[in-house]
């Protein structure tokens, strides 16, 4: 019991002095005298419209609209034509409708939690500060946030292939008790109804149509279509034919990818265009290892952005959920054993800029995910055959991580200023919410 109190009182300790970096001096928003480094402020304030953050990280994310239906209607340069479904043409009040939808933190239970708070757009819409996502109430995640550009382009969503269309894989998340924690969808659809904010955006993306199951689905799924990013120094490169957009060792890298070291097995490389994925399912041994390995003794614990601290294994067992079940991947969805620790293959473009990878963001770099397939991954009985010892030179290596820099759209700052331009839905004192749940349930 001391040992426990003793890494909690440790614990306490590292937070509360965190805290005391952003907050060292007093607040005075009337006088607007002193200024904040980090990302927010005490708020003082926040209810009356003359409100002003003395944040200068807040106060320099400045947005700029875009014109997202281009990047749904023109493929960029390296992508192909993306096919929009009949029953859901895109236009831009649904691209508008969704953006403002993905940033609305009153789409949660409590009214805290927004698409957007897993999927930062700053951070390539993944979130690059936790391995594993984090929920409402801080409830643990088990997977690692997936980028959301290029969406558009896989046939299934989620590690495990969960859903098939963006529309079904819109409600996962704000149905998921670890997640937005919405208890049903007429909670989310009454409360929709009920915010003046929403006041006829539906009605005019949707010809008429209020807030459904199948209108929320639709305006999600219509904004995460625009997310396209292409035309990539590799793009102008292989599909623009501009041999001075890569270096020799970017070019060498491209060399190692599709030839020794075979990653365009599983990341495509078509004549015209280039997922960088096959939409297919594989066990890399990864999934089996971090089920299947002994447990260590020590436990490096995240306890904010890029604080960690390593705390015995028995003592993150004695305070964390009791049973904590194995990521079996596929076989969630499908229940046939040879699916256990498979995962959908993801798709390498921008990857520079979607930290920490693999599902659980076990590995903090590229260059860690690079040395993981050039051992051969982790033997298991159930191991794709596409995955063997590479050989890779530390030379090699550095030329493919090189090469995978390279992949990063040309129009991702456009993408970004974007979204800071959408409205935040923040709670009102007329929106409806927790404190009203009876009129929701009811």
């Amino acid at each position: 019991m001391i040992k426990i109190k003793s890494h909690l009182y440790f614990i306490i300790v590292i937070i509360l002095l965190g805290s005391s970096l952003v907050f060292a001096s007093s607040n005075n928003q009337e006088t607007n005298t002193e200024r904040y480094k980090g990302s927010g402020d005490r708020k003082q304030g926040y209810d009356k419209d003359s409100y002003v953050t003395n944040s200068l990280s807040l106060e320099k994310r400045t947005g700029k609209e875009a014109n997202l239906l281009q990047f749904a209607q023109e493929a960029p340069l390296g992508l192909p034509n993306l096919k929009i479904p009949l029953d859901n043409p895109i236009d831009a009040n649904k691209i508008n409708l969704g953006r403002r939808l993905f940033f609305d933190r009153r789409l949660s239970l409590n009214d805290t939690f927004s698409c957007a708070i897993c999927h930062v757009p700053e951070q390539g819409f993944t979130s690059n500060e936790l391995s594993t996502a984090i929920g409402v109430e801080g409830r643990s995640i088990k997977r690692n946030s997936p980028t959301m550009y290029n969406v558009a382009y896989y046939s299934v969503f989620f590690h495990d292939g969960r859903e098939t269309t963006l529309e079904q894989q819109a409600w996962s998340p704000l149905l998921a008790q670890n997640e937005m924690a919405n208890p049903s969808i007429g909670y989310v659809l009454k409360k929709l109804k009920a915010i003046k904010d929403y006041e006829g955006l539906f009605e005019n993306a949707f010809a008429g149509k209020g807030p459904t199951m199948e209108t929320v689905g639709m305006a999600l799924a219509s904004y995460q279509r625009t997310l396209n990013s292409g035309e990539s120094k590799f793009d102008q490169w292989y599909f623009g034919k501009k041999d001075a957009a890569l270096s020799a060792d970017e070019k060498a890298g491209f060399e190692l990818f599709t030839g020794k070291g075979s990653c365009s097995s599983c990341h495509i490389i078509n004549d015209q265009y280039a997922l960088f994925t096959d939409n297919q399912f594989h066990n890399t041994g990864h999934g089996y290892a971090v089920s299947m390995a002994p447990k260590p003794e020590k436990v490096n614990v995240q306890l904010a952005p890029g604080v960690f601290v390593d705390v015995d294994y028995e003592i993150i067992k004695s305070v964390s959920q009791r049973t904590k079940a194995n990521d079996v991947g596929l076989y969630e969805v499908t229940q046939n054993p040879n699916d256990r620790w498979k995962f959908r293959t993801a798709s390498l473009r921008n990857i520079e800029l979607t930290a920490p990878y693999m599902h659980d963001g076990a590995f903090k770099s590229i260059r860690e995910v690079v040395e993981f397939y050039n051992h051969g991954g982790v033997s298991n009985e159930l191991l794709s055959p596409l995955i063997k010892p590479l050989n890779l030179t530390e030379k090699e290596i550095d030329n493919l991580v090189a090469f995978l820099h390279a992949l990063t759209g040309n129009n991702i700052q456009t993408i970004v200023a974007d979204a800071f331009s959408a409205p935040i839905g923040d709670l009102k004192t007329e929106d409806p919410n927790w404190a009203h749940e009876a009129e929701l349930t009811n």
